[in-house]
């Protein structure tokens, strides 16, 4: 079996899994849960990063012990058997590539807000499809020049992020009215959809796992680089959300979305500084780039490892002897992505995600529960209190999308019987 190169280390992983969080969940998505939640925004980022630590802490392990690409399919078929395993590397494709839509689609609206450009749906979703094109050809050149871009790419995001919080700083002072705010007309259902909306935006960790081949040092290196991402991430969601929440108040920055899918940059003009809405603009552009582009890493990373155990056909697994990299599925993956950008819908995007990665998060929890004690890095209790996590917020999304990932998953399901059938599946050690 061809194997793909151990060049990344922690600082690159940490890079990578930064890469694949400061982006629609910053820029997009904390807008959306605060269109559901309000001021009560500030409460649902923190009871989603509590969720997404206990995953992080689960993931680390999981990857620790199994360091290879795949994540949770692998995971889960070591563990708990290949149906559970199917289940979820069905689930992350499903999930990672709405999220991708989502990105590529912000990307486009942020490029045309930053240039004052008048789109119908035709010009956005074609910018849309442009941005993943140029990014799928990126990535199918191999990890190095994509570990490289993302880099750059990252730099630049957190110092728009920073250019943003000094400014807000600056002009409305220490944000507390927020604070104060946040129980005020709380509603609890609309709290955990708010809550369950803004778990996605942290789970560009489990990047970090799904490139468990291409990483040095795995048993050491994977779980610093995601627990100093989430430590990370933490700080600068909670930042941007209130410093947002007191340039505009709650009402009028859900209302961002009805138009450009601008969100950040219509707070950063708000606060009349030079050049800051354009490094803002320009951040967003270059953050959901970023996120494009670990996604496309991460679920083509995926589809190699169904390839390889027969979920997918063999020619999916092929890798480039000169750029080491799964070429065929990262064409695959892009061409997926595509698919869901027709959509044109944010909102629909965001949404389905949130549920089909809750259900991926709920069998990496319980893949991590059941790890044999000796390759076990935490104590069981934080995968059970992860697994209660992602459950009990994926069934405060909407009716419609349970359904439909529902139906997903079924349709999963018959495949893989088929697979079965045929006696393609394979078995890795």
């Amino acid at each position: 079996m061809s194997e793909l190169s151990r060049s990344v280390r922690t600082p690159g992983a940490v890079l990578m899994g930064l890469g694949s969080i400061v982006g629609t969940g910053l820029f997009v998505s904390i807008a959306l849960a605060t269109q559901v939640a309000g001021n009560a925004v500030i409460i649902a980022v923190f009871i989603a990063a509590v969720v997404a630590a206990l995953n992080g802490l689960s993931s680390a392990q999981l990857a620790a012990a199994y360091p290879v690409s795949g994540g949770t399919y692998e995971y889960g078929n070591r563990v708990l058997g290949s149906r559970i395993g199917f289940t979820a590397g069905w689930m992350f494709l499903t999930a990672k590539s709405a999220s991708a839509a989502t990105a590529a689609l912000g990307s486009s609206g942020y490029l045309l807000y930053t240039f004052g450009i008048e789109a119908g749906p035709f010009l956005f979703t074609g910018i849309s499809l442009g941005i993943l094109l140029l990014l799928t050809v990126l990535v199918s050149g191999g990890i190095s020049r994509s570990n490289t871009a993302n880099k750059v790419i990252v730099g630049f995001t957190l110092f728009g992020l920073a250019v943003l919080a000094a400014a807000g700083l600056w002009v409305n002072g220490i944000p507390t009215e927020p604070v104060a705010l946040a129980f005020t007309g709380l509603e609890v259902d609309s709290l955990l959809f708010a809550s369950a909306l803004m778990f996605v935006a942290y789970t560009g960790y489990g990047r970090i796992a799904t490139l468990g081949e291409e990483v040095a040092e795995p048993r050491k290196t994977i779980p610093k680089a995601i627990i100093t991402a989430m430590i990370v991430i933490v700080v600068l969601y909670g930042i941007v959300a209130l410093t947002a929440l007191q340039a505009m108040g709650a009402e009028a920055f859900g209302a961002t979305l009805n138009g450009e899918a601008a969100p950040l940059m219509v707070v950063a003009q708000l606060m009349e500084l030079p050049l800051v809405g354009l490094i803002v603009s320009l951040a967003a552009i270059t953050a959901m780039a970023g996120v494009l582009l670990n996604l496309i890493l991460g679920l083509s990373r995926v589809m190699l490892s169904m390839a390889r155990r027969g979920d997918l056909p063999q020619k999916v697994a092929v890798i480039n002897p000169a750029s080491k990299s799964p070429v065929t599925a990262v064409w695959l993956t892009g061409l997926i992505i595509a698919l869901l950008v027709f959509s044109g819908d944010i909102r629909f995007t965001w949404s389905f995600s949130a549920f089909t990665v809750l259900i991926y998060y709920s069998i990496t929890n319980l893949s991590a529960f059941l790890l044999p004690a000796e390759l076990r890095l935490y104590p069981r209790i934080i995968p059970a209190l992860g697994f209660v996590g992602c459950v009990g917020l994926a069934f405060w999304i909407q009716p419609e999308i349970i359904l439909l990932g529902t139906g997903f998953i079924a349709a999963g399901l018959l495949w893989h019987e088929a697979v079965l059938r045929t006696g393609h599946k394979k078995e890795i050690a």
